[in-house]
């Protein structure tokens, strides 16, 4: 029997919310082990968030290539392009090598023990991992989430989740996406620029239902464009023979052929095969209960990041995690944030900040909304992209801003600057009297600001 590892804090999970909880706890002198039964980065590094995104630079940079195949308006030519997908996905493997082994040196560097494998709690203060026993004076749970499987549509051959989808062997001809979600979109476009034929099945009556159709009409026209086939209002029945088969509202069945079907229909917590029932803690549905200190119902326990639900978003566990360690370490911290930016890498991007029109109106506050096309703005046309735009929303009363909402070509990299004002308490003057760089996509930001105040200078 190995003698017992005694640490001060232990940290189950290995993604962005556990090694950054761990590095912050390194940093503060606070005795860490993390525990990671698979890679460290955890899903957003190996499988989720980075590999996704690189597979979408990938099929971007194929299909623009193709486009040059046809006469262009920029004056570009180019014989047929070619795909040597293995070489893709190996570029994009190289990517999260660098960067799992990035996590690994700073976890050393700050003093954390690194335990690979897979962890049984035994209680609040004890763990065990193949056999060796941790006792802990703070037990740190960033177990993350899993992708929700349908009974229906078991996973394994033709039938695959987000994992496989980037990691694929070859390009099929026809590609079926079980979900209209952001994951399912991503991945979606990402196969038709990779030459795949796609069609989409989503229950509901339009696509990334959590966000407004204003919002979300450009992505959908963008979907048409592309030849992406929309089957919406129909669930899902089964999959055999190489046919997809799904029924509408009125009992109306659709059957498609397809050589692949991509199940991307959410993600829920993890919170079995690790021994959680020893610990009996509050749920919030399907997820671990938390206060605004990411404390759970048990002294000493915390939870963060997807284990402890919505919104699931690897930028929500990198600051809780760095929260739990100072709190740890003594010092007086809450999760309070105003706003946590929710950013869909679809073509074109989409990007929410803060409060929605609805929302404002739902709470009862009288608002100014206004927005800006890119139809406008200059450097999205010399992006060869025009469609959205950028929206406000600010109290009437005052003109402090409550919500950014933007559709459009690199919207993401706009994201800072609207989660900043409002973590700011800015006003629309603020925003509006603030000079930004010309030629950029951040002047919509600007003239967003300046129609709310009735002077929008471009339109």
């Amino acid at each position: 029997m190995q003698p017992t590892i005694q640490t001060t804090l232990l940290i189950i999970g290995g993604g962005p919310g556990g090694y950054v909880a761990a590095i912050r706890a390194g940093q503060l002198g606070i005795p860490t082990v993390l525990v990671e039964g698979q890679a460290l980065g955890g899903t957003c590094l190996n499988i989720g968030c980075i590999p996704s995104k690189a597979l979408i630079h990938v099929a971007e940079q194929f299909h623009q290539a193709s486009r040059f195949t046809e006469p262009s308006p920029l004056g570009i030519s180019v014989s047929s392009p070619r795909l040597d997908i293995a070489r893709s996905v190996e570029w994009k493997d190289g990517i999260v090598d660098r960067l799992t082994s990035g996590v690994a040196t700073l976890l050393k560097k700050q003093g954390v023990k690194v335990i690979h494998g897979w962890a049984k709690i035994l209680d609040g203060k004890h763990v065990e991992v193949d056999g060796q026993r941790i006792q802990c004076e703070h037990l740190l749970l960033a177990t993350g989430s899993s992708s929700v499987e349908l009974p229906m549509l078991p996973l394994g051959g033709a039938v695959i989740s987000s994992t496989e989808a980037l990691a694929p062997k070859s390009v099929p001809n026809h590609l079926v996406v079980v979900g209209g979600g952001y994951i399912g979109l991503e991945l979606g476009i990402a196969y038709r620029k990779l030459g795949a034929r796609v069609s989409v099945v989503e229950a509901r009556e339009r696509i990334l239902p959590t966000y407004d159709a204003e919002l979300t009409a450009p992505v959908a026209a963008s979907l048409k464009k592309l030849g992406v086939d929309l089957h919406l209002g129909h669930s899902v029945q089964h999959y055999a023979n190489g046919c997809l088969s799904a029924r509408d509202g009125q009992g109306n069945e659709l059957r498609i052929e397809a050589d692949q079907v991509l199940v991307a229909v959410g993600r829920r917590p993890r919170t079995h095969g690790f021994g959680l029932e020893q610990l009996d803690l509050k749920m919030n549905g399907a997820a671990i209960a938390i206060d605004a200190r990411c404390q759970t119902s048990m002294r000493n326990v915390w939870a963060i990041g997807d284990v402890a639900g919505e919104p699931m978003l690897a930028h929500r566990a990198m600051a809780q995690g760095e929260m739990v360690a100072e709190l740890i370490a003594g010092k007086a911290r809450r999760f309070e944030p105003n706003a946590i930016a929710a950013v869909c890498f679809t073509d074109p991007e989409v990007v929410v900040v803060g409060a929605t029109p609805e929302q404002a109106s739902q709470q009862g506050v009288d608002c100014i909304v206004a927005q800006f096309p890119f139809a406008a703005n200059g450097r999205a046309m010399s992006l060869e992209s025009n469609s959205g735009f950028v929206r406000v929303v600010a109290r009437r009363d005052n003109h402090l801003i409550l919500g950014w909402q933007a559709v459009g070509v690199a919207v993401s990299e706009l994201s800072t600057a609207f989660a900043q004002s409002l973590e700011m308490g800015a006003r629309l003057e603020d925003v509006a009297g603030t000079i930004h760089a010309h030629p950029t996509l951040g002047e919509a930001v600007q003239e967003a600001a300046l129609k709310a105040l009735g002077h929008a200078l471009h339109v």
